[in-house]
């Protein structure tokens, strides 16, 4: 049987299966978001496995992607702190077997959406960077400009404090990368009701989870990553014309903004309705180039009641039971 390679495409089942039917070394851009195995229910997935269970099938699937990966690709994998030291490790083994190479752990902190009672609260989730093994293969030659993998600088860069506060004329003229913890205090940064990330005259990233009356914010899954993390990730990694891989679509964040960005896009969700839902939301970014956007009416949100969240509510004690780490 020929194996065949969809484009711009949702595949409907089990991402490993779908993956390992697909030929290898055909994808530009891999970003990863799996379940965090911290009892989440979604529409076609308990999230809650053994230990043991959860780190095997982690394991699994970034094999799987590191297969479809194109030697000169790029990897980013966002996980929490369950199970963060877990996927580094198997990355290392990765390198070892030369098939990828971790370019950076950067922490994403956010100071919105914890509210624990007896610790403090958890504001951070981890994403790690690597890329394909034509770097053990091609070493870097900055002066030349020839890389082993895509990685658009200019795309990214900000102004450096030297050139915006000191003054100092060794400054580089074309800015700085962006440090490695992507930081926001929302409450610095919003105004009159408008939602601030990544000032061209900053040089942290700020960005947030999405608050519920958010009107990026869709109001069918419990999940969303905000578009401008998936952005910067999509315009440093890949260029137009790339294909842009997601293993787990879940609200298709990912998806939606590499159409928006004219690359191709592809990714795997166990859901009928996710997928659904989340193919409208991809075409309406292809089509008009901009963010699908949701007023609290099409949430059900009203002013001052709260609304019925996407996943089941649970007591607290059936919360601590489940996962007492979240507490």
């Amino acid at each position: 049987m020929t194996k065949t390679f969809p484009a711009d495409h949702i595949a409907i089942g089990d991402c490993i299966q779908s993956m390992n039917a697909w030929p290898e070394g055909a994808i530009d851009l891999i970003f990863a978001d799996p379940p965090y195995n911290i009892g989440y229910k979604y529409d076609q997935y308990e999230d809650r496995r053994d230990d043991h269970d959860y780190v095997q099938w982690t394991c699994t699937w970034i094999d799987a992607c590191a297969r479809l990966l194109k030697p000169t690709g790029s990897f980013y994998i966002l996980i929490g702190d369950e199970y963060a030291a877990e996927t580094r490790l198997h990355l290392k083994q990765l390198e070892r077997d030369h098939k990828l190479v971790l370019r950076n752990w950067i922490i994403w902190h956010y100071t919105f959406g914890q509210n624990c009672k007896v610790k403090f609260n958890r504001s951070h989730a981890h994403l790690f960077y690597c890329v394909g093994e034509e770097s053990f293969s091609r070493p870097l030659n900055l002066k030349a400009g020839d890389l082993p993998f895509t990685f658009n600088r200019q795309a990214v860069s900000v102004p450096s404090a030297r050139q915006t506060t000191y003054g100092d004329l060794r400054a580089n003229p074309t800015g700085k990368l962006p440090d490695d913890v992507w930081y926001l205090r929302p409450q610095e940064v919003e105004a009159d009701g408008q939602v601030g990330f990544f000032g061209p005259d900053e040089d942290t990233w700020y960005l947030k989870r999405l608050c519920g009356t958010f009107k990026e914010r869709q109001g069918w899954h419990p999940c969303q990553l905000p578009e401008a993390l998936l952005e910067r990730i999509i315009k440093v990694s890949s260029n137009e014309g790339d294909t842009v891989f997601d293993p787990f679509v879940g609200s298709g964040t990912t998806l939606a903004v590499a159409a928006r960005l004219k690359r191709h896009w592809l990714g795997c969700e166990l859901s009928d309705e996710y997928a659904c839902l989340a193919t409208k939301r991809i075409k309406h970014c292809a089509k008009t180039g901009t963010t699908l956007e949701s007023d609290l009416e099409d949430k059900g949100i009203k002013r001052g009641k709260p609304r019925k969240k996407a996943e089941p509510k649970r007591s607290t004690r059936e919360q601590v039971q489940r996962n007492p780490s979240l507490f």
